[in-house]
């Protein structure tokens, strides 16, 4: 078990099952809707698996443009909940197929924002890859076209996910099961 900061962090993920996840997955979303394809990551913790997707679907014959967004989500138990856009993508999605990138798919609650967000700006079609699904933490009704893998209900690190801002270097995707 590789120790990381003085924590264990057990790996449920390894580097080489997601990089052949994301080649397979790359295939998929070349044979789906692609006309003029935008790739839209959410930032942060989807930067690593964006960028390792982006390469993938390049090796599967697509040359899609790339943006960014970052979306905050605010408000906990009987408080308002919502989404507000921290930095905003600059293309205009209207006519558009725009495929949304996150690193995990929980509540729902911010991909269903970024979803129709693009569809009022006028996009064709919005699909969605996600590395991870945690469905069972799932509040919204919203499913990912493209999905790494099923993740139990774990709080999990690495591949570009964090604790405090650490472990997103990480290669795999981990849980953090104690100290050293």
């Amino acid at each position: 078990m590789p120790v990381v900061r003085g924590k264990n962090i057990e790996p449920l993920f390894t580097a080489e099952q997601i990089a052949e996840r994301n080649r397979s997955m790359a295939v998929d979303i070349a044979n789906g809707p692609t006309k003029d394809l935008l790739v839209i990551a959410v930032l942060k913790g989807s930067f690593i698996f964006a960028a390792d997707l982006i390469r993938s679907l390049h090796d599967s014959g697509l040359a899609p443009e790339v943006e960014f967004i970052t979306l905050s989500s605010y408000g906990r138990g009987t408080v308002s909940q919502g989404v507000r856009i921290i930095k905003d993508i600059d293309s205009d999605v209207k006519d558009r197929d725009v495929l949304l990138i996150d690193d995990i798919l929980e509540s729902g609650r911010t991909l269903l924002f970024a979803k129709e967000l693009m569809y009022e700006r006028g996009a064709r079609n919005v699909t969605i890859a996600v590395l991870l699904d945690k469905s069972v933490k799932r509040e919204e009704k919203l499913e990912a076209d493209y999905v790494g893998f099923e993740c139990p209900d774990y709080f999990v690190v690495g591949y570009g996910m964090d604790v405090n801002y650490a472990f997103r270097e990480l290669p795999f995707v981990g849980v953090v099961t104690g100290d050293a």
